[in-house]
């Protein structure tokens, strides 16, 4: 077709830069050097971001990819994963096999806490390609006299790659095929399942491709994946009333809180408190004499973040109290808050680091009409920024040798991506077994950044998710990829800042609820202990989700032993999530129907289907709620119509069920959830 006949059907000249454009691409192309692969490789899975990010996972773990490998005409394929550990050079390779529709999928394991990395690799597998080919020639009735002598040739190289009794066993298979036994006997040792596997092991990778990144995986510590978490106030453990708590009080309870399970003890900042806008009791602006203040209003004459409140006790002290907590199962979290008083050092040895206003003065903390006056924030954008960087750094160095290795990071949505990408990297170099947990409310895109740049585990929006669609919704998002390769999802039905109106209004039908979603939906959650297990549930003011007495700011007496407290039901279902591997991941959650929209149903099973439980919530905390549930009897692991029994992890109790359809009346009073383990 001439440029002028282009250009006409086009009705434009840009017919003849169409024309031209290839010619001018040909010309300044580099030469190919090398024969280009026939494979294409693509939409590798787990990939954050096409590489830029790390997946998660945790030491013990198997890493399944999953890849699109194709390449042109009808010839067969062979894949594997290549991975290692860095900084080890040398690859490992696992198989892969196919799917449907050009998708492949292999795995690999992840022993060691640190990171690894890992590519996919394919080729034409020309000996698979022959075997097939041979195979519908025989079924055909076809001479393949000819095949059988492209099969030896195929062979023959193979046992040149192979060393030991494959290299032996491979020549001889060679000679069968091109010699002069009798031709159905040439073609059972053509088709023979052992020859290809001996071929499979010793493969012709010519003309492979190999996918063109190398995504990269971290792998914590299983906590990072599992764990429970209690937090308290250490001033508020004394055992006598009007008594400042000390370190050696928290000590006492150690056993009481790692006898109802939980795995992580989690303590507000333990610093010395600033003095300058103090905020008295339920968050007075004025404080009067004897007010204790905010424990995020951190830093005072005493010291500043490396620095503990005197009268918690000594640095030794509270090393003691890490090392006994250890010897009772539990990790202690500490409390990292970016941020200072009036009173903290900082705010006089480095005046850069902070934002004045016009007047000269310090820009305190605020979120109108809230005003935070007792607290400075840092100001990144600081001329002064690598040495703001640095000494933070070292707040974090300071803590890990008095051997704390799990902190809850407070507001890090209020720093930089930068910073924290680059602090995490630091610590994790030197320390690859830390947990940081994000304590971010905030947008879910800066959520889902914070996870990407680092943080092993975050808080979510789950205390605010009511309703069966919109938990539903969101537990889909959060524990299937892309979402769950790069985000831990830690559920906390309560904090210190956060006293929600359903548990304002629910009564301890709501607790219940809440805590028994938390536990089974989530493999980490936390509470707010001693608030939670007593139903704190009165709020400063209307509309509020302040407490009114806050720990925050002021003391508070706990009786742990009432009537009324959850600690009991807290240990069921702590020791529930131990005793069943199910629970101890996000993956392999699946919601079943109901019938009545207040019971929420779902299941969390193995891959083998070897524990499978699945638990049943009334939503609504005021009154009894009955229903037919209609479960999903494939994700159970359940042929269907197939009888099977589940046993209630909370009471014990018995039933027999069959088939889809099964009834539940669950009553808040009493009974406000089944958790069930399944038996087949």
């Amino acid at each position: 077709m001439s440029r002028a006949t282009v250009a006409k059907r086009t009705g434009t000249r840009q017919g003849e830069a169409a024309v031209r454009a290839p010619r001018r691409a040909a010309k300044n192309a580099a030469p190919v050097r090398a024969r280009p692969s026939r494979v294409v490789i693509e939409a590798v899975m787990p990939e954050v971001d096409a590489g830029r990010f790390p997946a998660k996972r945790v030491a013990g773990e198997d890493v399944a990819v999953e890849a699109d490998v194709f390449t042109d005409g009808h010839d067969l394929l062979a894949c594997e994963v290549l991975f290692r550990k860095e900084p080890d050079a040398g690859w490992s390779a696992a198989p892969m096999a196919p799917l449907d529709n050009d998708r492949w999928q292999g795995s690999f394991p992840v022993t060691e806490i640190g990171r690894y990395v890992f590519t996919v690799r394919g080729w034409v597998d020309a000996f698979a390609t022959w075997r097939r080919g041979l195979d519908k020639k025989v079924g055909a009735g076809q001479d393949v006299s000819l095949e059988l002598l492209t099969g030896s040739a195929l062979v023959q190289a193979a046992a040149g790659r192979a060393s030991g009794a494959d290299a032996r066993r491979l020549a001889a298979a060679a000679a069968v095929l091109e010699g002069e036994e009798p031709l159905p006997r040439r073609v059972e040792q053509a088709l023979d399942p052992e020859l290809a596997e001996r071929m499979a092991r010793h493969p012709d990778r010519d003309g492979a491709a190999t996918y063109d990144r190398e995504p990269a995986i971290v792998v914590d510590p299983p906590r990072a994946r599992f764990s429970a978490w209690y937090e308290l106030f250490p001033r508020s453990t004394a055992s006598e009333p009007g008594r400042h708590g000390t370190f050696a009080d928290v000590e006492a309870l150690l056993p009481d809180v790692a006898a109802m399970g939980f795995d992580v003890l989690y303590l507000p900042p333990i610093h010395p408190i600033g003095r300058t806008h103090r905020k008295g009791p339920n968050n007075r602006p004025q404080a009067a004499e004897g007010d204790l203040g905010s424990p995020w209003a951190i830093g005072a004459a005493e010291g500043g973040h490396q620095a503990i409140h005197p009268e918690l006790g000594t640095l030794a002290d509270f090393r003691r109290l890490v090392e006994r907590a250890r010897a009772h199962g539990l990790e202690t979290a500490l409390d990292i808050a970016f941020q200072a008083s009036p009173d903290h050092p900082y705010v006089k040895d480095h005046p850069a680091w902070f934002r004045r206003r016009p007047d000269g003065t310090v820009q305190y903390a605020e979120n109108p009409p809230k005003k935070y006056e007792d607290i400075y924030p840092f100001d990144f954008e600081t001329e002064d920024w690598r040495a703001l960087w640095d000494e933070l750094k070292d707040v974090f160095v300071f803590w890990l040798r008095q051997g704390v290795r799990t902190f809850r990071v407070d507001n890090p949505h209020t720093k930089p991506f930068a910073f924290w990408e680059w602090l995490i990297a630091e610590i994790k170099r030197d320390h690859p077994d830390v947990i940081f947990l994000s304590e971010a409310f905030t947008r879910p895109r800066v959520m889902y950044r914070l996870a990407k740049l680092g943080f092993s585990q975050s808080y979510t929006y789950f205390a605010w998710r009511n309703e069966r669609p919109e938990l539903e919704e969101y537990f889909r998002e959060l524990t299937q990829p892309p979402v769950s390769d790069f985000f831990r999802p830690s559920l906390w039905p309560n904090t210190p800042d956060i006293l929600t109106e359903y548990l304002q209004e629910g009564g301890p039908g709501a607790f219940r609820a809440r805590l028994v979603l938390a536990a089974t939906l989530g493999a980490s959650y936390g509470v707010y202990g001693p608030a939670f297990e007593l139903l704190e549930h009165r709020p400063r003011q209307a509309g509020s989700e302040e407490y009114l007495d806050s720990e925050k700011y002021q003391i508070r007496r706990w009786d742990r032993a009432a009537a009324h407290s959850l600690g009991p039901l807290i240990t069921r279902l702590n020791a529930a999530r131990r005793a069943h591997p199910a629970l101890q991941s996000d993956r392999g959650l699946h919601f079943h129907g109901a019938d009545n929209e207040q019971l929420i149903c779902y299941s969390k099973a193995t891959p083998d289907f070897r524990d499978v439980v699945l638990t049943v919530v009334n939503l609504d905390p005021a009154r009894p709620q009955a229903g037919w549930l209609d479960l999903d009897e494939s994700e159970l692991g359940l042929t269907p119509g197939q009888p099977f029994e589940v046993r209630d992890l909370l009471d014990g109790e018995r039933y027999g069920w069959r088939g889809r359809g099964n009834y539940v009346l669950l009553d808040p009073a009493e009974r406000p959830a089944h958790v069930f383990a399944v038996h087949r």
